[in-house]
């Protein structure tokens, strides 16, 4: 294989300019520039850029991301009557039949209704689709299109939800595959060179196919849930197997299991009552796996070979998935970990659970957690106390819930901050250092040889740039076990 020398660049946080050797799929070797043992191999300038390793995304949804472009933005609307009068104008321009995304209705001052799409739409199918991906909002003519019964706010939540999801998601393969491929290069502008794909679909055969002639420019990790549980099981599939013919770039992940809601919806699954909801069907949220059938559930993907992702939000959705692991004995993930109790950030360290976190969400939900976990949003997105405890924290970004963009849920992470707003419970920021580690899926923060050749080139110290900075970081270059994915370097 050709060596590939990164010649003059530097480490963040350190002095004086290295050279990194890129071969055979890893890094062999970091030296003080100009002093590398190895001669004959291809020569890229750095001119002192920094050099990171390549950052991860742990918790994605691939498809839904690559779609979110093709479907009309209602996330700017601060009123069911402003995504009404949007979706009035898509109508007049044409639009046949529409799919929305992005609405966040829980400080709404009015209530979405089919009747207000209805008249906004008349007979054209509407499907709007919460930026959370755990509710849709419907017009009449989309309820009959979908063979839906609608409840009588248009609404429908959770898995009838997700049900719906998966049929918009009903794109040709090659069609899919050609925006899934965009979406991807588009992440590895941004250093990013895998990603956890939580698609809720059999996954396995797409990314095989995606990747057969291996240079596909991102690491895919695939989830799979219970649905298709007994599927992989039995074909053979186990956490971190590599797929055939994706040239080691398609791994098995984790089995995906959806425990309560989300904050947006009101679904997420608490210990107190949603203010104003008290005497709603659910005050508290909803335990969309009750805990009798969660722990076969855990126990049969563990005995198979597959490490749970479990999905869990609300402080009690998230204390009962801990006692879950702690009764089958086995480690895995909590995906969101939002709302924590201080006594279970002890556990997830003592039970070696990983806590994968979604840091933009907190700049997304810090107005609606204040009104509807009111007086616990010290409890809310705890990194700093997870990372105190020793819990090891995997950093993502749920897009299309928020962007595929790593240097934004560092930002994030570390800032607590966004639009120039006062930081959100600055307590629970983390260093740079820190959320970079959390961002490379196992790396760590820095740069060395023996690790993969998958490494990012950027144009600022992390450690000195500011959270604007950080946010937008230039990135110069992305390597992928040694090939580049993305470049400007000449």
């Amino acid at each position: 294989m050709t060596a590939l020398l990164l010649a003059g660049g530097r480490l963040p946080g350190r002095d004086g300019t290295v050279d990194v050797l890129l071969y055979d799929g890893v890094v062999a070797e970091v030296a003080p520039a100009g002093e590398s043992s190895v001669a004959g191999a291809e020569r890229v300038a750095l001119d002192g850029r920094w050099i990171v390793p390549g950052l991860y995304d742990r918790h994605v949804h691939l498809s839904q991301w690559a779609m979110v472009s093709r479907r009309l933005d209602v996330s700017a609307a601060g009123s069911a009557a402003e995504a009404a009068s949007l979706v009035r104008r898509a109508v007049a321009d044409g639009a046949g039949e529409i799919a929305g995304f992005g609405f966040r209705d829980g400080l709404w001052p009015d209530a979405p209704t089919a009747e207000l799409l209805d008249t906004a739409a008349g007979a054209v199918p509407v499907v709007l689709v919460a930026a959370d991906l755990h509710a849709c909002w419907l017009n009449t003519a989309a309820a009959a299109r979908h063979g839906v019964t609608l409840p009588d706010d248009g609404l429908l939540r959770e898995d009838a939800c997700f049900a719906l999801v998966r049929e918009l998601d009903d794109v040709a393969d090659d069609v899919l595959d050609t925006w899934v491929g965009d979406a991807a290069r588009r992440a590895a502008a941004r250093g990013t060179v895998g990603v956890v794909d939580y698609e809720m679909r059999w996954n396995r055969d797409d990314w095989q196919r995606r990747a057969a002639d291996g240079a596909f420019p991102l690491r895919v990790a695939f989830g799979i849930y219970p649905q298709h549980l007994d599927r992989a099981i039995a074909e053979g599939l186990r956490t971190g197997d590599t797929v055939a013919g994706t040239g080691g770039l398609v791994t098995v992940g984790g089995a995906k299991v959806i425990t309560d809601g989300s904050l947006n919806t009101r679904t997420a699954w608490c210990f107190d009552p949603y203010p104003g909801l008290e005497h709603a069907e659910h005050p508290h949220g909803i335990p969309t796996v009750p805990i009798d059938r969660f722990v076969p559930l855990l126990r049969r993907a563990h005995a198979g070979g597959l490490t749970p992702a479990v999905h869990a939000i609300g402080d009690r959705a998230n204390a009962d998935v801990l006692d879950a692991f702690e009764q089958v004995g086995c480690r895995g993930s909590i995906e969101h970990a939002q709302l924590l109790r201080h006594e279970d950030v002890e556990r997830f360290a003592r039970l070696g659970i990983v806590a994968s976190v979604q840091p933009e969400h907190a700049m997304d939900d810090r107005d609606v957690a204040e009104r509807y976990w009111a007086g616990r949003t010290d409890r809310a997105f705890m990194l700093a106390e997870l990372a105190a405890a020793g819990v090891e924290l995997a950093l993502g970004s749920d897009a299309p819930v928020a962007p595929l963009d790593p240097w934004v849920a560092i930002a994030a992470a570390v800032g607590r901050s966004r639009d120039g707003r006062e930081p959100w419970h600055p307590e629970q920021s983390i260093d740079v250092a820190t959320a970079l580690a959390a961002s490379t899926g196992g790396a760590g923060a820095e740069v060395r040889a023996g690790l993969p050749a998958d490494v990012a080139v950027i144009e600022l110290d992390p450690y000195e740039a500011s959270l604007e900075e950080l946010r937008a970081m230039p990135v110069a270059a992305t390597f992928l076990a040694g090939r580049p994915t993305h470049t400007t370097l000449a």
